[in-house]
């Protein structure tokens, strides 16, 4: 199979895309479109998300410290697209997209939208500039889940919340599970044999 080479790029596709929401210790609060984000760590639970200098959200993060990854499903397709392409610096995202500030549980300044099935409460530990993008690495201080999302067992259900990633300029929403973890290694079980 041919392949060709092509310079260094980011070819690291499909990413979660979501809805950031943070503040500054002033009140002044935003919305910003991140796909550039990731789990970092489960003990504890950290994660990251890159921003540009030049993002109007960019001196919120800075200054409180704090931001919620809300987690963006079907339903906010217009908002994230949206959120991504208006700066806060001159349009009102909350009012604009209909989206509604949740209170943190865990945090001071920056609130949750309320319409997201899952808000991550995060507080930066640390600040790495990187280039185009500074990644603030941040630990997770708290989850909000939908109730309507879970399942009998108390799990959380993503595949009802049809969530949406980004990949070379285009959303998608995830489709069919193809497996869990795990199986391809899983024991089949035996069929017990009846007596004729």
């Amino acid at each position: 199979m041919a392949k060709r080479v092509w310079k260094p790029g980011n070819m690291l596709y499909p990413l979660p895309v979501v809805l950031v929401s943070t503040a500054d210790k002033e009140g002044h609060d935003n919305i910003l479109t991140i796909a550039w984000t990731g789990t970092v760590c489960t003990d504890p639970p950290m994660l990251y998300i890159s921003v540009k200098k030049e993002r109007y959200s960019y001196h919120l993060l800075k200054e409180s410290g704090e931001f919620v990854v809300n987690l963006a499903s079907e339903s906010l397709k217009k908002a994230v697209d949206w959120c991504g392409v208006r700066s806060g610096a001159s349009y009102d995202k909350w009012k604009e997209m209909k989206l509604s500030r949740g209170e943190a549980k865990a945090l001071t300044y920056a609130p949750v939208i309320r319409e997201s099935p899952v808000n991550i409460e995060c507080k930066v530990s640390e600040v790495k500039e990187l280039g185009s993008h500074d990644m603030f690495l941040a630990k997770v201080m708290a989850v909000q889940a939908e109730d309507a999302y879970l399942d009998g067992h108390g799990r959380f259900d993503f595949s009802a919340v049809h969530p949406i990633t980004y990949s070379h300029g285009a959303y998608f929403c995830l489709g069919k599970e193809l497996g869990s973890f795990g199986w391809s290694v899983k024991k089949k079980k035996k069929k017990k044999r009846g007596r004729t």
